[in-house]
């Protein structure tokens, strides 16, 4: 099963779940399922074992933000 992250459109929880193809996720704070999926930072290893990144989490400034609750949105 993939583990997905997301963040409830309701309570703004963010979590990350493990989710089969035929399962509809929940928020574990508040139960809905009115959830956007997050974009994940991928990794990889190195033969030191050391991880490497592979890509951010957000994407550049110029690009706008990444989500309706992007980190670089004024709170």
């Amino acid at each position: 099963m993939p583990l997905f992250e997301y963040v409830c459109d309701d309570c703004y929880c963010e979590f990350e779940m493990l989710v089969g193809p035929s399962e509809k996720p929940r928020c574990p704070k508040c139960e809905s399922t009115k959830l956007e999926k997050l974009m994940s930072a991928a990794s990889g290893r190195v033969a030191s074992g050391s991880a490497l990144p592979m890509a951010s989490a957000c994407p550049p400034p110029e690009a706008g933000p990444c989500s309706p609750h992007c980190c670089r949105l004024p709170g």
